[in-house]
């Protein structure tokens, strides 16, 4: 060994400096060869599809890209090849970073009204993803993105991808830092303007924009390990909208494309010349440049491909935390059986078509079965041949699935009796039931919706008598429009899914007559609103007509059409279950659905349409007493009813004066329920309710259930030295008999660890929590504006009640003022005011109101203090921002907390 390194020494001692510089120069030129054969002989330019046929990809070139070395062409192994990459820089789906982070989507919009920004929040609140919108900061404070050591978003998406680019060095350093420790990845759109440079590297990277330019024939990179919903390898064939097209060019081996377009020149088109090469129109960042994913659109989400990927980018992001499974349920109901006007209804021929087309889909959507809702009074009252296709239909009924509408067709809400209304079910279902008809389906629709919501109880009862259903659908929860916040809700032991429209209505008969021309119909077909339903909803029930089944048959080709397109662009697969086992399917995936949110009829004309004529919203309370509990809230209660124009709720059995209605079980009585606690306007001389549930403050369901059903009310709370709230209510369960209250001490109960007997962490909670008065009061300020809510001092109320009083008349804008001053006294015994009666008597609270406690002990009083503190200082910033006065008590504990 030692020889034969001497000799090599020798060997390059004699080497003359032209021979060394030679043997160098050839070994640059291996190494230059080595590497051209790697980057140009053996990657091979990228050709999405070698299918031919219509749809396929052409062969052509690509622009500035270069297929990436696989040693399997096949696309999972591209896939599989381009994530293991990825992994090696930064937390990727699946791995415990991505757990670490709240499934929450960070939106940077332009401005609130923003198109593209409200085109990217319609789609997450439309696949049910949870997200916050921000004006994107330039140069500004960016939004806290950590909350302790838990990451607040799993998804940052910005409207303007250069508002990112450009971020100050402190920003975009922060939120890159968190992106690379918490795995989270960033969707970005260019959109090119006038003032848009034709060419330009993206500052930072490694990627060059071509921008203001016009393309066709988009087709999907079949590799792109992007790819969940989205079915690589097609081509959409044709002009993209809009001449302000950007794409992306680089050679790093992070860029992977996603969709990919040919430049066109819009002058030379009609000589049939000006297209170009393939560009790509989005591109996936792998995060090898920098450790971040990245997914770049070169427009907006005006091209539906577009809003196909941006759905799959979200998946792919997020680890499929924010994805929607592939499977899709798909419910076609036809309305009106028997109901249509002559020249509408279906002929024999019609009816062929119609199980001829149901056997045709079953091989793209297994056990498809149309579902026929049927009202019998109108069997046989079309023309001759159409009277042959009603015999047709039912001669194959057991070949369809079938509901009932009513027998006459008529709106459910507008009878009162649910007598009269069974009645009406009972000869529906006689005809069923003579001509063979399945009665056992469990689901029903009523006619124009009516009934279903707002909840008319009668309907529901006759429902469940009659022919016991356990499902309906309705397009009207929580309201028609927008489509995409429809959603299910359980009540009265119905199910209530959600139903679409797909563009079909009562009307639209013909091709060539369609609103708008036939074009707009195959839009909708073709990427457009029907198609974005069924990609965005896991279950759709669609509703058409009978009408739309005759003549051209536009229901038979809208659904053959979507189908069609379905399993050309999309992995989806689609299946059909019957209504009640798909109402148990709905609510597997969305079991937060079960619980409705009420509204208020009267704020949306449609509902107050089809609500009962009987019913008004003017029975609604238009204050609540919201409490805490033990702050004085039973004696304001009872000085508001001296008020000749306020009226109280009816007391309860159950819970004396408190209805209880937004935080408990009985919400789920329904409104009706609700409005019983309150006379009809015509037995009373004043309309303005108001009700007391000292529950509602610190409950997490009640503001927003307030809210919805009473959005204009007024509202009161009244706040007393949290450790005296919570003193007193532990005196007033051992005055009940409690039986932890009786077995621990007031110090033992607030000072419990965690693992601490149950019953004890309970009492310890109702103790506490409800304390927290600026986390309860800003949940209310969530859903209310702080015009409408009052906080009242309770030490005040205690010591001057006529002077709150006069607070709260002008609060509730009464004209009619009552003098309190006049009408309350206080009563030594008692130890409060009470109402000064005729002949100078008092009438005051019962024996249970205005107890005495033994005085707090001071190690007690030491623990609350401090634990209150933080408590106080947020509600003091919060009363601030309110243009609300600090209570007395609240005062005096911010000076011992300093």
């Amino acid at each position: 060994m030692l020889l034969a390194c001497g000799g090599l020494r020798r060997l390059l001692r004699q080497l003359t400096l032209q021979t060394s510089l030679l043997l160098l120069f050839l070994f640059c030129m291996v190494s230059v060869l080595v590497s051209a054969y790697f980057l140009y002989g053996v990657r091979r330019e990228l050709e999405p599809s070698t299918g031919g046929g219509p749809g396929g990809v052409e062969e052509g070139t690509l622009a500035g890209w270069q297929d990436r070395f696989h040693p399997d062409p096949s696309p999972t192994t591209s896939s599989s090849s381009s994530l293991r990459g990825a992994h090696a820089l930064t937390s990727l789906p699946g791995e415990p970073a991505s757990v670490r982070t709240e499934p929450v989507v960070l939106v940077f919009v332009e401005s609130q009204y923003s198109q593209l920004g409200q085109d990217i929040v319609a789609i997450l609140e439309s696949s049910r993803f949870r997200y916050r919108t921000e004006i994107a900061p330039g140069k500004g404070d960016m939004p806290t993105l950590t909350d302790g050591e838990r990451g607040r978003f799993t998804l940052v998406i910005y409207e303007n991808i250069l508002k990112y680019v450009n971020l100050d060095a402190w920003n975009r350093d922060l939120l890159d830092k968190y992106c690379v420790e918490y795995g989270v990845g960033i969707i970005g759109f260019f959109r090119a303007n006038d003032n848009s440079l034709p060419s330009a590297q993206l500052k930072g990277f490694p990627l060059f924009l071509h921008s203001n330019l016009a393309l066709t024939d988009c087709s999907v990179n079949p590799r792109s390990p992007l790819l969940l919903i989205t079915r690589g390898g097609e081509m959409e064939k044709g002009a993209l909208p809009g001449d302000d097209w950007t794409v992306f060019q680089s050679n790093h081996s992070t860029y992977e494309p996603v969709l990919l377009a040919r430049t066109r020149i819009p002058d030379l088109a009609p000589l049939g010349m000006g297209i170009g090469p393939l560009h790509a129109s989005v591109v996936q960042d792998l995060g090898l440049h920098d450790g971040i994913q990245r997914v770049l659109f070169g427009n907006n989400l005006n091209f539906w491909l577009h809003k196909l990927v941006f759905v799959d980018a979200v998946s792919f992001l997020t680890g499929k935390r924010l994805a929607l499974p592939l499977e899709r349920y798909l419910l076609v109901d036809i309305d009106d059986i028997f109901v249509g006007k002559e020249g509408t209804r279906m002929k024999v021929a019609d009816v062929k078509a119609l199980l001829e087309t149901q056997n045709e889909l079953r091989t793209s959507v297994p056990n498809f079965t149309f579902n026929l809702g049927f009202s019998g009074k109108f069997f046989h009252t079309g023309t001759d041949e159409e009277d042959l296709g009603d015999d047709l239909l039912i001669s194959l009924s057991k070949e369809f699935w079938w509901f009932p509408h009513m027998w006459s067709h008529m709106q459910p809400h507008l009878f009162h009796n649910k007598s009269v209304l069974a009645e009406q079910m009972l000869l529906n279902k006689k005809f069923a039931q003579e001509h063979g008809i399945p009665t056992n389906m469990g689901y029903a629709v009523a006619p124009h919706h009516s009934g279903v919501y707002p909840i008319h109880v009668q309907l529901y009862e006759a429902w469940k008598k009659v022919w016991g259903i356990k499902v309906t659908s309705t397009e009207e929860y929580p309201h028609l429009k927008p489509a995409r916040f429809r959603r299910g809700f359980f009540h009265s032991g119905i199910n209530v899914l959600p139903r679409q429209t797909c563009g079909l209505f009562t009307h639209t008969i013909f091709y060539n007559e369609y609103p708008g021309g036939s074009k707009e119909l195959d839009k909708l077909i073709n990427g457009g609103e029907l198609f974005l339903t069924l990609l965005l909803n896991p279950i759709s029930i669609f509703m058409t007509h009978l009408s739309n089944y005759g003549n051209d048959r536009l229901g038979l080709y809208t659904f053959k059409s979507l189908v069609k397109f379905l399993h050309t662009w999309t992995n989806l697969k689609l299946q059909t279950l019957p209504p009640v086992q798909l109402a148990h399917r709905y609510f597997q995936i969305f079991p937060q659905e079960r619980a409705p949110i009420w509204q208020d009829p009267c704020e949306d004309k449609r509902h107050k349409d089809i609500w009962s004529k009987e019913k008004t919203c003017d029975r609604f309370p238009k204050l609540l007493i919201i409490g805490p509990q033990k702050t004085g809230t039973t004696a304001l209660y009872l000085f508001l009813g001296m008020h000749p124009d306020l009226t109280s709720n009816y007391p309860s059995k159950e819970t004396f004066e408190e209805i209880q209605f937004f935080n408990g079980h009985n919400y789920h009585r329904g409104i009706d329920w609700y409005m019983e606690y309150f006379p009809l306007p015509s037995n009373t001389s004043s309309d303005f309710y108001f009700e007391k549930s000292a529950n509602y403050f610190d409950s997490e369901l009640a503001p927003r259930r307030a809210a919805a059903l009473l959005p204009k009310a007024k509202i009161i709370t009244i706040l007393i030295s949290p450790a005296d709230r919570a003193y007193s209510w532990y005196q007033h369960q051992r005055a009940h008999d409690d039986p932890t209250a009786l077995r621990y001490t007031f110090h033992d109960v607030i000072t419990a660890p965690r693992d601490a007997p149950v019953r004890l962490r309970v009492l310890q909670n109702r103790c506490l929590i409800p304390g927290w008065y600026a986390t309860h009061l800003d949940r209310w300020l969530t859903h209310y504006h702080q015009n409408q809510i009052l906080v009242l001092d309770g030490q005040v109320l205690r010591t001057e009640p006529a002077a709150v009083m006069d607070k709260i008349q002008k609060f509730l804008g009464l004209t009619n003022t009552l003098n309190y001053h006049k009408i309350l006294a206080f009563d030594p015994k008692k130890g409060f005011w009470c109402q000064l009666m005729d002949g100078g008597k008092t009438r005051c609270l019962g024996k249970s109101k205005g107890r005495r406690y033994p005085d707090m002990d001071a190690d007690s009083r030491a623990f609350l203090r401090d634990h209150y503190s933080d408590h106080n200082i947020e509600l003091s910033k919060l009363l601030y921002k309110m243009g609300q006065p600090l209570p007395s008590w609240l005062r005096e504990e911010l000076l011992h907390s300093r």
